[in-house]
This record gives structure tokens, C-alpha cells and sequence, in this order.
């Protein structure tokens, strides 16, 4: 068996550790944070003042329906204790009245709501029971130690160095995040250093939490996206749910936002916003931002081959998303799960088993990454060009393909493979059956126009723009 130093405590690391231990492998975690998560989820949640490297951890997280399948099939009794302590499902097909008929695929379409804490809590606790897993939080990875170099001439990682001293390992697992030291590291080692694809999305977030009152019926996730910015409500775990904004990093009117007035009274100009906040719940936090967001890429492999051997990346430091898609879990549980597969195959610890990954990774999770960028990128420019008025062209299209998913179990089947990582959406959209029943949509509403959601500029600026009371 092969023994693994594991960068990072976040869900990236412990899922890796988790899979890579009951497999019979030896895992020493290390996080920098001398606090490890459970006991009372609230308070961890919203009293812990987490590292700069984790500032996501206080903003709403789905799972979608390729995590949850990844959790049942490899993790079920960390699946069913997520259920256990709280967290609660959303079955997407269920939105259709009087039901549909089943077809292969529609159980994986699920969301699975719990907070990010909540989903720490329970796999710290699963990977602590394991015999074969020391956890060592508290102590952070100053740097990497080497052995020499593989048989392709790149330097040879052999453990981790941390200010207690040298850590020796097989195989060093990076899920430290998009703001991990091992670029560096690297290069002080003697090697190459990574290949970093970064793409700014000009979007910021502004969130609030609250409690629904005993007897209250969570509904349904909804994000609406209008010409300047947006609304998103993401239920959770306990009667929880959180409220975001987002909107355009220039944009003159966000820092108003901070204020928890102004913010509710930003959201209730959606609609989603409105609804949620009519309902009898409890604020349970102020006004939390998310800023400089980036779709990111990073490859130990460059156009000469691996920079490193005895070295993987997982989770944020292999590939960070923006949260609008909700994929970052998703595609983290897909890279930890094949590392544990594959380390059986070959001797994780040399070149060869890196570029294996990378290869891996380039087929499975570089699409998605370009599907976020692509979003973002089409996100972005609406922002800040604030263009008033419906959508036109490619959006309109889009648009009608929403409308129509509404009452249309095909067209919406096919947009939720789209969101729950099954199908990308040139294979979903562009299927026969889904355009024809599209097309057969428009040609039955002829005077059908689609609306731009959310407020008029007008109308959020006198709202918004006073600033804070």
C-alpha cells in the first residue's frame, strides 16, 4: 500500500483522504487551521473565522446530482449521516405536476442541500475514525521535500516539510486551494513550474442567511439572472437557507449592499428574492461578500511533459469554477475518486501517473471548465454593458428553451443533465427530440417574447443607490 501526505483539510482533501484510506492506503492530513469542524454546525459555520484560503466556506454549496452519485456509491453511510444530521434533497423531476414517466438517469437528476460545514463535518468525523488516517490540523505545509529526480529528469516529490520538520510520504496530494504554496515550492525544488490558465469573472457576491420559523416548507432552489446582476436562494440543511446577489465588480451601487436594509430590500426587487423573504424566518447573519472570483486551471503537466513526479492536484488547486454552476464539489469528488481508483494501476509516485491524471482530467473535468468560462464570459459582458431590455439572438434562444422546460418534461430533462454535470450542452440541447419539441414550443405561442428578469436599473438604483441607511 502506498502512503499519501494530503495539502488541505477542506472537502477537496478529506474526501481524497477518506477514499484513499479505506482503500487501505496510509494518509497523514495536514491543515493549517487548528480547528477542525463539528460539534455545533451554526457556530462553526457562522462564528468561525476561517483562513483567507477558505473564504467560500460561508456561502451556499449544492451538490449536485453527479456529487450525490459519487457519495452513494463510494461514501453511502457519509451520505445517509449528511441526510441524518439535517441536510435535505430536491428532486428536480418532481416539478413537474401529476408526475412523469421515469426514464434511465432521472434518480442521479437530485440535488443534495447541505452547507458546506455540515459536509466537512461529516467526512472529518469519517476520516478520523479510519485506523490508517493521522489528522494534523494546526499545522500548516511550509514547502515539499525531494529525492532526487524520476526517470523523466523532473524533481521527485518524496513528503511535506512543516515547521515540526519533514513528513515523508509516497505521494504528496495538493487540495489546498487556488491559493496552495506548491508553485513555488516546486520551483525552489529545481522544477518547472505549473501551467496556471486563470479567467476573471468580474462578478461578486453578497449573501445573507436565515432560518425558516418551525412548520415552514423549504421550496425550491432559483437563481434569476437580469441585465445588471441576479438572485440566487439556496435552501440547506435545517430549516436553512441563504439569499445572494451578484453583480458586476464595477458596479457603482454593491458596496451599498453591505448594509442588511438595503441588501433585503435589493432582494426583494426579484422575485425569487421576494417570495423567500415574505416567508416567517430569522436572520441569522449580516451581509457576507465573495470577490475576485476566477475560473482557474492548473496543470503539472506543460508541453514538455509532467514538471513533477510523487505530486496531484485535486479540488481548487487542480480546477477552480465560480459558484454559479455549483460544479466545484462535483468536479472535486470526481478527481478524488480516480486517484483512489487508479493508484492501484500504477506506482502513483512516478511521472507517468501524473500525466495519467492529467489526461484524465483534460477529458473529464477541462469541459465543464470551459463550459463555466464560457458562461462567465457571456455573464460578465451583460454585467457591465447593462444592455436593457429582453435577451436577443443566442439568448433568446436559450431563453425560449427555459420557457419552454416549464411544462415540457423533455426540454427540462435535458436542461437539468445540463446542470447536474450529465450531458454538456451541446449534446443535451443539440438532441433531435429536445429541438423538435422546442420548435414545436414557439410555433404553438407565435406572440411569445421572453422578459428580462429582475428590476429595472431605475428601479434597483432607487433602492440601492442611497447606499446604507
Amino acid at each position: 500500500m502506498t502512503d499519501f501526505a494530503v495539502i488541505g483539510g477542506g472537502i477537496a482533501g478529506l474526501a481524497t483522504g477518506l477514499l484513499l484510506a479505506r482503500r487501505g492506503h496510509g494518509v497523514t492530513l495536514f491543515e493549517q487551521d487548528s480547528r477542525a469542524p463539528g460539534g455545533d454546525l451554526d457556530a462553526d459555520f457562522f462564528d468561525w473565522s476561517r483562513p483567507r484560503t477558505v473564504p467560500q466556506a460561508v456561502q451556499p454549496h449544492t451538490l449536485l446530482g453527479a456529487a450525490r452519485s459519487v457519495l452513494m456509491a463510494e461514501l453511502p453511510d457519509v451520505y445517509e449521516e449528511l441526510l441524518r444530521r439535517g441536510a435535505s434533497e430536491y428532486r428536480e423531476m418532481s416539478v413537474y405536476e401529476g408526475g412523469v414517466e421515469p426514464v434511465p438517469g432521472d434518480a442521479e437528476l437530485v440535488l443534495l442541500q447541505p452547507r458546506r460545514i455540515l459536509l466537512e463535518t461529516v467526512l472529518y468525523d469519517a476520516l478520523r475514525a479510519e485506523a490508517r488516517a493521522e489528522l494534523r490540523f494546526g499545522e500548516p505545509v511550509t514547502g515539499l521535500a525531494f529525492d532526487g529526480v524520476d526517470a523523466g529528469g523532473v524533481p521527485r516529490v518524496c513528503g511535506v516539510r512543516t515547521g515540526a520538520g519533514v513528513y515523508p510520504a509516497d505521494v504528496v496530494v495538493d487540495s489546498a486551494g487556488r491559493r496552495g504554496g506548491t508553485a513555488d515550492w516546486l520551483v525552489e525544488g529545481g522544477g518547472r513550474a505549473p501551467v496556471v490558465e486563470r479567467h476573471p469573472t468580474g462578478v461578486v457576491y453578497y449573501c445573507r442567511w436565515y432560518r425558516l420559523a418551525e412548520g415552514e416548507v423549504q421550496g425550491a432552489p432559483v437563481v434569476e439572472g437580469g441585465t445588471f446582476g441576479g438572485c440566487a436562494v439556496f435552501p440547506a440543511d435545517n430549516r436553512v437557507f441563504g439569499v445572494a446577489l451578484f453583480l458586476h465588480a464595477g458596479d457603482p451601487t454593491r458596496a451599498a449592499l453591505m448594509d442588511p436594509e438595503v441588501f433585503e430590500a435589493a432582494a426583494r426587487t426579484y422575485t425569487s428574492g421576494a417570495q423567500w423573504l415574505a416567508v416567517d424566518a430569522t436572520p441569522l447573519s449580516g451581509v457576507l461578500p465573495l470577490a475576485g472570483l476566477e475560473n482557474r486551471w492548473t496543470s503539472l503537466v506543460d508541453d514538455e511533459g509532467p514538471v513533477v513526479a510523487g505530486l496531484l492536484n485535486v479540488g481548487d488547486s487542480l480546477t477552480h469554477t465560480n459558484p454559479t454552476m455549483a460544479q466545484g464539489i462535483s468536479l472535486a469528488l470526481w478527481s478524488a475518486r480516480w486517484v483512489a481508483e487508479h493508484v492501484a494501476d500504477q506506482d502513483p509516485s512516478r511521472a507517468d501517473f501524473t500525466a495519467a491524471h492529467h489526461a484524465w482530467a483534460l477529458e473529464t473535468l477541462r469541459p465543464w471548465f470551459d463550459v463555466q468560462v464560457q458562461t462567465d464570459e457571456a455573464v460578465g459582458r451583460r454585467y457591465a454593458e447593462r444592455v436593457p431590455g429582453p435577451p436577443t439572438g443566442f439568448a433568446r434562444q436559450r431563453a425560449a428553451m427555459v420557457a419552454c422546460a416549464l411544462t415540457d418534461p423533455v426540454v427540462g430533462r435535458a436542461r437539468m443533465r445540463v446542470r447536474h454535470l450529465r450531458e454538456l450542452p451541446a449534446t443535451a440541447y443539440g438532441d433531435e427530440e429536445v429541438r423538435s419539441h422546442v420548435a414545436a414550443w414557439l410555433a404553438a405561442h407565435p406572440d411569445w417574447e421572453p422578459k428580462a428578469e429582475g428590476p429595472a436599473r431605475e428601479e434597483w438604483e432607487k433602492v440601492v443607490g442611497a447606499g446604507p441607511r
